[in-house]
């Protein structure tokens, strides 16, 4: 029997205005681990089992039996990626046991497409701060996939703390995706995109006091506060205690605020706003992403270790 460990971290996608597209992976992290079995009699949750079709049928391997588990420290159904880790655990787990047939773009564009959007599936499985162009999803009206996404990655200095309130509110990323609307109108999109492209440039820059005023949002966050009414309340606050900007990290309900600074006073301040029951985590970036953890062969007692990704 061979196990293998995947630690993978939390992501942050939207960022306010890059909805779909742009996200940051964090240092809070699910470890999957899978190892070979002789008996199939297993049973997998829906989202491991489709992770393993998808992988088998990619990599044109044969299946074979395994087992599952995972240790969780990101809160469920809270926007912060936790069904990507699965998935991508599984996937980069199983590819591992085969013998690496696919690379880590491919197995990210699996993920993405298993969760059907990218803006979580790109920072966990490369690191730091992503962009993606395209997304890796299966066109509901057409039912043909898109074109293959491009990412590009950067990495974000240590300087940048990433202050999250975590609600005891859960929130189903396929409710808060029912809530949008369909259509949106011509200034919105000015105003979205101007926003998006001044963050994103803050990102790659690393000149972060210019984040400033660019979280502002008019495609998915006016519209969730239906389901996160606080949201406008906390992100206020985070602001005033002296954060550079605060925003609905995913589908939420988390909200996350960024500082270079007063990081205490912001978590107690997003707190405090509206007396929502939740709890604060205070952490950074992660710049590596997912990786394999030290092999341990029960029969040879091999170790390697998967260096940080390309």
């Amino acid at each position: 029997m061979q196990e293998i460990t995947v630690r993978i971290p939390a992501s942050t996608s939207n960022l306010g205005p890059g909805f779909d597209c742009l996200g940051v992976a964090l240092r809070i992290y699910n470890d999957v681990t899978v190892a070979r079995r002789a008996s199939r009699q297993h049973l997998h949750p829906r989202i491991v089992s489709d992770a393993a079709d998808r992988f088998f049928k990619q990599s044109r391997r044969r299946a074979f039996p395994f087992s599952f588990s995972v240790t969780e420290n990101i809160p469920r159904s809270r926007g912060l990626g936790s069904s990507a880790t699965i998935r991508l655990g599984t996937l980069l787990a199983l590819n591992r046991l085969s013998g690496n047939p696919l690379d880590r773009f491919t197995i990210f564009r699996l993920c993405a497409e298993l969760e059907g959007h990218p803006d979580n599936a790109a920072p966990e499985t490369f690191g730091g701060f992503t962009i993606v162009q395209g997304r890796a999803i299966v066109s509901g009206s057409r039912g043909q996939p898109n074109a293959h996404p491009a990412v590009q990655r950067f990495a974000v200095s240590p300087q940048l703390h990433f202050v999250l309130f975590v609600p005891d509110l859960e929130i189903r990323t396929s409710r808060a995706r029912n809530v949008l609307p369909s259509k949106i109108s011509h200034i919105t999109a000015v105003q979205n995109c101007a926003n998006a492209c001044a963050l994103t440039a803050a990102f790659v820059s690393q000149d972060y006091q210019k984040l400033r005023g660019v979280f502002a949002d008019h495609l998915h966050q006016p519209f969730r506060t239906k389901l996160i009414p606080f949201l406008p309340g906390v992100v206020a606050a985070a602001e005033k205690a002296g954060a550079l900007g605060a925003f609905l990290s995913g589908s939420g309900s988390t909200i996350a605020a960024v500082a270079l600074h007063s990081f205490k006073k912001i978590a107690v301040a997003m707190t405090r706003a509206e007396k929502t029951s939740g709890c604060t985590i205070i952490t950074h970036a992660d710049n590596r992403g997912a990786r394999v953890l030290p092999i341990r062969n029960s029969q040879s007692a091999i170790r390697n270790s998967d260096g940080p990704p390309t």
